[in-house]
């Protein structure tokens, strides 16, 4: 009599303790960002100068600008789960190192420059590598659940770090807030530590990515994954969309936000609820994702989706009323949220193992280095031609990364693994 051994389900990304691990982690590290940023307003805030705060607070996107793609590399040469935990504990140091200095003298904008720019460094390593763990930690068949899991944490982070952050200031002044943030930090590191970290499937690529792997340096491995994306049939398009899609859309629901509701009067809190509208639709995209776990035709279903929720970003410029300003920024949550969370999936799923490094690194910058640095255009072209054109040309552009994903074929095809 012979017995067939019948293969172990596989277990829901929801119920995995290494993936419940590697989320607290990632949650706790995400509100300690929001908290940090918080303090960093308002110890800048309080050295008095206007033109020193503005410059402390972009100083981070600089060195996040010029290293973010380095960060991919190095998170493929020493491992993503070895680049997390170094660059987390990195963070927690400097926070709280900034803390002890802050009880002890004021704020001056040199030493707030200083640690914005070597915070924006760690977060150049930190991003790629946490972004390219999860295919590490679990199945493929679980990355679109993951996905939806990792964008709730992130809503919720913004959720809770942001009055966190406000207390904390409230309460002991920034250097309270800082260390707060610190430890935030510090408490994601055992949840690091005690990961199980998977071994990866060979690469597709008839060897080309062990060879990539075995660079003679750096350099020759940053090429090497760029000339991979180019290459690539589904990646190189998943680019393509991922800076259209997030050229469209940052500018107009970040500093368009401001600018429009100062303009139509509804002020800070018209613009807390728009906000609210936009995270309520955001975290609707990410639950169905975390408790579906896998979508159909995901090519297809985020390609219209980001399509869709262009014409969001066009309408949110001429409803009239604060109520449904916020119910047309939930749609586009919803609509975008899904989208990017597809998206992330695809592009996990689609990258060979020597190469999530860079491949994460690459989407990654668009999001956190290049695009902030539209928002002098943004707000100089909103001063010249008002909101509604400029919201309009956004959505277009938008609304061409959605018609791209369905006019590539292979992008329209793309499915996630079952």
């Amino acid at each position: 009599m012979t017995v067939t051994a019948v293969e172990a389900p596989e277990r829901p990304a929801h119920r995995d303790p290494n993936v419940l691990r590697w989320l607290g982690a990632y949650t706790a590290s995400m509100i300690g960002d929001s908290v940090y940023f918080m303090a960093l307003a308002w110890a800048a805030a309080r050295t008095g100068s206007a033109s020193g705060t503005g410059l402390v607070l972009a100083a981070g996107s600089i060195p996040r600008a010029l290293l973010m793609l380095g960060g991919g590399v190095l998170a493929d040469r020493l491992g993503p789960r070895r680049v997390v935990i170094g660059s987390d504990a990195a963070r927690a140091v400097l926070v709280l190192v900034l803390a002890a200095v802050l009880v002890l003298t004021a704020p001056t904008v040199g030493v707030l420059l200083v640690v914005a720019l070597l915070f924006g460094a760690v977060d150049a390593l930190f991003l790629p590598a946490v972004g390219a763990l999860p295919p590490r930690i679990s199945t493929p068949g679980q990355l679109a659940r993951i996905q939806g899991l990792r964008a709730l944490a992130a809503r919720g982070s913004s959720i809770i770090g942001a009055p966190m952050g406000g207390v904390a200031v409230a309460t002991g002044g920034p250097s309270l807030a800082f260390a707060a943030a610190g430890v935030l930090f510090a408490l994601s590191l055992p949840l690091l530590l005690s990961l199980r970290i998977r071994p990866l499937a060979e690469p597709e690529t008839s060897g080309d990515a062990a060879v990539a792997a075995k660079a003679p340096n750096a350099w020759h491995d940053l090429v090497g994954g760029l000339r991979y994306i180019r290459r690539h049939r589904l990646l190189g398009p998943l680019m393509l969309v991922i800076a259209l899609s997030e050229l469209g859309f940052v500018g107009p629901l970040n500093l368009g936000l401001i600018l429009l509701s100062e303009q139509r009067g509804w002020g800070a809190s018209g613009m807390g609820w728009i906000v609210a509208g936009f995270a309520a639709g955001a975290a609707g995209s990410a639950l169905l994702l975390a408790v579906r776990g896998r979508v159909p035709r995901a090519g297809l279903v985020m390609s219209l989706m980001a399509l869709v929720g262009a014409v969001g970003i066009a309408a949110l410029a001429q409803v009239p009323t604060v109520a449904l300003a916020a119910a047309v920024a939930a749609f586009v949550g919803l609509t975008a949220g899904l989208a990017g969370a597809l998206c992330g999936a695809l592009v996990q799923t689609a990258a060979d193992p020597a190469y999530l490094g860079r491949v994460t690194s690459v989407s990654t910058f668009f999001t956190y280095a290049l695009i902030p640095l539209s928002y002098p255009v943004t707000g100089a072209a909103i001063a010249l031609w008002g909101t509604g054109p400029v919201y309009a040309v956004s959505a277009a552009v938008c609304g061409t990364g959605g018609v791209a994903g369905l006019a590539l074929t292979a992008l329209r095809r793309a499915e996630l693994p079952r």
